[in-house]
């Protein structure tokens, strides 16, 4: 007999003021880049725990979902777990080869205020 699939709940980082920054940066995508990410994450959700190429830690319980975008382009998305849910904080599309230190900050910036 075949197991249901465990659905991991997503919520998304929201601001003080009540802007949900990763669902407005995913807005301003693409379908098809949207579409992409939106799959990625769904596979986070149904398959956790997921590793590479799909997921990487960061340490401190901050990990990113890797999606490779149209156009050759790189898009990642930050997120820890909290009381057994996703919590998406921050998205950004990858223009070096190493993540920048200033996108880093800001998730983990986030990930303290989200606890």
């Amino acid at each position: 007999m075949e197991q249901a699939a465990r659905k991991v709940p997503v919520v998304f980082y929201r601001t003080s003021a009540g802007v949900e920054v990763v669902r407005d940066w995913l807005r301003g995508l693409s379908d098809a880049d949207r579409a992409i990410i939106g799959q990625d994450l769904m596979r986070v959700q149904f398959r956790w725990p997921v590793g590479m190429p799909l997921c990487r830690p960061l340490g401190e319980g901050l990990w990113e979902v890797r999606s490779g975008l149209t156009g050759n382009r790189i898009a990642r998305v930050f997120f820890c777990f909290t009381e057994g849910r996703l919590v998406a904080l921050h998205g950004f599309i990858k223009k070096t080869q190493k993540t920048p230190d200033d996108e880093l900050k800001l998730a983990r910036k986030r990930q303290r205020e989200f606890k």
